[in-house]
């Protein structure tokens, strides 16, 4: 866009007239060579250890940033040549490693001249404040959080103004939202702390200890930037078990699950209740209907049988209208009772859908086989449901909408 074009070069052509109207580098070359030096192989290391936002389809980085510090230091002249060497190392790297996007140049510009604008500002601001914060305990880190916060606001805002031109920011309440929610208060103590020390160590020649805390920020960002790392990956890795092992019409667990659960329970020696419930008479409702209301039938389904379950128990859906209970930590009489409630609460409930514009209620009933027993190595819970399975057969045969049982611990066959 060619609005976008103009804002990014005119950010960066008031920079360089910010920069070159401004007093000459303040200290003598070599101090300032040694720290150009040393401001920029930092932050070119720290580059890879930055977040990565987007909004839309633009995106920008963000993390610790040195240049109030190289500002105060050297001024807005030595801090343009900072950043324009910086940025630009950034940019041949991007090209170099095949990430940068089609606009890369133009938002090298952007970086260049937002940072130089707002950092300059951040310079002025402390030489006319200095002498006013002199006599306050902690007076020096009192101005530093408030020009290093005030420089971070109004990063924020050419950044929304920015993202306002692309589009990707409608109302001014959206940025205002932006504004407040990009940073945290933690975050602007950080770079003002660490802007501080560094300014102080530049101006009092103490280059070792500048470096050290270069290099501890960098340690500390690495490890946390490396935990992130880890707790994404294993976000994403949990993301994908649950798609794996998730049912993806119920949200219940899938056949998958159910074989791997039901090899975790197998020698467990407890009791538990294995259940294969099955909707009557499925293929008369996507006959009469269709099959997307023969799927809500089976979400609804679903929903009913879960809602019945403890935290201890499992439903898998083991085919397309049946599904597999493991119904755990209770004794024979308790699971019985909790399988009919099952039942009558599936045959009491219908199933609101809509059909061709016509709201209808549709009600079923279920059937369901119950086979109760100790999970050892005579009886795997693979037979265990192979038995369950025949129960359930079992009360289709006698008309449906029934429970058929076998309690193994008592020997009692019940229906």
């Amino acid at each position: 866009m060619l609005k976008a074009r103009l804002y990014d070069i005119s950010l960066f052509l008031t920079a360089l007239v910010i920069a070159f109207s401004s007093d000459r580098i303040l200290i003598n070359h070599t101090d300032f060579f040694k720290a150009l030096a040393f401001f920029w192989l930092f932050s070119s290391l720290y580059y890879h250890l930055r977040v990565l936002s987007k909004s839309g389809t633009t995106s920008w980085e963000h993390g610790i940033s040195y240049d109030s510090s190289f500002a105060l230091f050297a001024g807005p002249l030595g801090l343009f040549v900072f950043e324009f060497i910086y940025r630009f190392t950034v940019y041949f790297y991007k090209k170099w490693t095949k990430t940068a996007d089609p606009n890369e140049f133009l938002d090298t510009l952007y970086n260049i001249g937002s940072f130089v604008i707002t950092n300059s500002i951040a310079y002025f601001l402390f030489l006319h404040l200095q002498s006013s914060f002199n006599d306050f305990p902690f007076g020096f880190w009192i101005l530093m959080l408030i020009i290093v916060s005030f420089s971070l606001l109004l990063s924020s805002i050419f950044l929304v103004v920015a993202l306002y031109i692309l589009g990707d920011f409608k109302t001014i309440k959206e940025g205002i939202k932006f504004v407040l929610k990009s940073r945290s208060l933690l975050d602007y103590g950080t770079v003002a702390f660490t802007n501080g020390l560094l300014f102080l160590f530049l101006k009092e020649d103490k280059w070792e200890m500048l470096i050290s805390l270069f290099i501890l920020n960098y340690i500390v960002s690495r490890s946390y930037h490396s935990k992130s790392q880890s707790i994404q990956h294993k976000l994403e890795r949990d993301k994908f078990e649950q798609m794996a092992y998730t049912d993806f019409l119920t949200g219940v667990f899938n056949r998958t699950f159910m074989d791997k659960k039901m090899a975790e329970l197998n020698r467990t020696g407890e009791r538990i209740g294995i259940v294969v419930a099955d909707i009557d008479k499925f293929k008369s409702i996507n006959d009469n209907y269709n099959h997307a209301v023969g799927d809500k039938v089976i979400q609804h389904f679903a929903r009913t049988l879960n809602s019945y379950l403890s935290e201890n128990d499992y439903l898998f859906r083991s085919g397309g209208e049946e599904f597999t209970l493991c119904l755990r930590k209770r004794n024979f009489e308790d699971t019985l009772e909790l399988v009919h409630r099952m039942l009558n609460g599936v045959k009491n409930n219908h199933v609101d859908v809509e059909i061709n514009g016509e709201t209808l209620s549709i009600s079923y009933t279920a059937s369901f086989g119950l086979y109760f027993y100790t999970a050892n190595d005579q009886i795997s819970m693979e037979k265990a449901y192979i038995q369950a399975d025949q129960l359930l057969l079992q009360s289709k045969q006698l008309g449906r909408n029934r429970v058929s049982v076998e309690n193994t611990l008592s020997s009692v066959e019940l229906k």
